[in-house]
This record gives structure tokens, C-alpha cells and sequence, in this order.
């Protein structure tokens, strides 16, 4: 028994607990900043509660965790969000790509888009939203991309730490997309899922506020900085 549970510890440790794992529900490794306060637990074992607004698409339970898919007649992506206030936050949730060309978690401010994380079956990215509609002058921009193949039918987890200007993505505790941005520097209020293209399913979302930087998140700022002029 103890070594089972050592053994399931250690696959947290390295960001690779399945979130149906018991041990899921604790806070995963970061780089940037150190958990604190749950902010929300979400399973995604059921449908959603009152708290979601599914605006486009179709979202329902199957097989123990939350499908989306795109519907034609929207003529939009799949787009479920909900109110949540977070400055500095670590967001971990699993995901399965099942013919979806892209998902996103999608963070929002008072007056709209902020910045979100993109995968699609050849990466993770990380942006800043366009934040004034498309008629405006403000445009999106891409900080930073992750290169990694993302196979259809397999669960992968993302760990996302948000802290001011910064905004980090982790793929499986190993693919690691960083950017900075002075327009993301702002107070997030609403947290999106989107699907793009056919299905995929999410489980075990869970959000925790802040309770510092990471102990050494100066240095690993700059050796991630360094890697991207590379």
C-alpha cells in the first residue's frame, strides 16, 4: 500500500496524475507561483451547474467528464464561461482532444477579452486576446508557443499560472510555453472553455489563488526568456 502511494505521489509531482486520481486534486508543480486558496473545484462529472453559461455548442457529461462540441448552426466555437475573480492564480485541468482543431481557457476582464491558452494537435500557446472587438485597433498577439504533438483520444494535463503581465502554460509537467504582456496585466473576472472543430472533453478543473511567487521565479524568468531568443 505505501508503495502504491508513493508511486502516485511521485506521478503528481511530475504532472502526470490522470485528474480521475484521487491524488489529482492536490495542487500540481508550478514554476512561477505557489498555490494558495481553491478558488474552484470543478470535476466535470456532471453537467454544468448554474454557475456556467454555455453560450455556443453543446456541453454534456459523458464517460466521467465534459464534453464540448462545436454546433454548425452557431457558426461559432463552442464557448462554456463563468464568473471568477482572480489576480495572481494556477489553473490545472485535464484535457482529450477527440477532432477538435483547437481548445482554449479563455480569461476575460469587466470589459472583455484578456489573454487565453491555445492547443491545438501541435502545441500549446499562449496569447494576448484582442481587447476592443475587431473593429478596434487593439490586436491579439502570440507570446509564446510550445511545439508538441497532442494525439486525439489521449488525456493530457495543463497547469497555467497567471500573474500579472506573465501568463505560463505547462503541458505533462514537460512542454512549457511562457509570455509576457503589459495589456494582460489586469484583474481576470471570467474563466472560458472553448472547442473549435469536432469534440473534446475536460476533467478535474480546479483554480487556486496566489499565495506568492515561486521561491526562485526570478532565475527560471530569465532561463525561460533566454530560450525563447534562441
Amino acid at each position: 500500500m505505501k508503495r502504491v502511494l508513493f508511486v502516485s505521489l511521485f506521478a503528481c509531482a511530475a504532472g502526470l496524475c490522470s485528474a480521475a486520481d484521487p491524488a489529482a486534486t492536490a495542487a500540481p508543480v508550478t514554476r512561477m507561483l505557489v498555490p494558495g486558496k481553491v478558488l474552484l473545484d470543478e470535476p466535470f462529472t456532471a453537467a454544468l451547474g448554474k454557475e456556467w453559461k454555455a453560450a455556443k455548442g453543446e456541453w454534456k457529461p459523458v464517460d466521467g467528464a465534459l464534453r464540448g462540441a462545436e454546433v454548425a448552426a452557431d457558426m461559432h466555437g463552442a464557448v462554456a464561461r463563468r464568473d471568477l475573480t482572480m489576480k495572481d492564480a494556477v489553473i490545472a485541468v485535464a484535457f482529450k482532444l477527440d477532432g477538435a482543431k483547437v481548445i482554449s481557457l479563455s480569461f476575460n476582464g469587466a470589459k472583455g477579452h484578456i489573454s487565453r491558452v491555445r492547443v491545438t494537435p501541435t502545441g500549446v500557446t499562449v496569447q494576448k486576446d484582442d481587447q476592443d472587438g475587431k473593429n478596434g485597433p487593439d490586436k491579439g498577439a502570440v507570446l509564446d508557443t510550445a511545439s508538441v504533438t497532442i494525439k486525439p483520444g489521449e488525456w493530457h494535463n495543463l497547469v497555467v499560472e497567471l500573474r500579472g503581465a506573465d501568463i505560463l502554460a505547462t503541458l505533462d509537467g514537460k512542454h512549457t510555453a511562457f509570455g509576457t504582456h503589459e495589456a494582460i496585466a489586469k484583474e481576470r473576472t471570467n474563466l472560458g472553455l472553448t472547442v473549435a472543430g469536432e469534440t473534446a472533453s475536460w476533467k478535474g478543473l480546479k483554480v487556486w489563488e496566489a499565495s506568492g511567487p515561486a521561491k526562485d521565479w526570478d532565475e527560471t524568468k530569465k532561463k525561460l526568456l533566454a530560450a525563447k531568443k534562441k
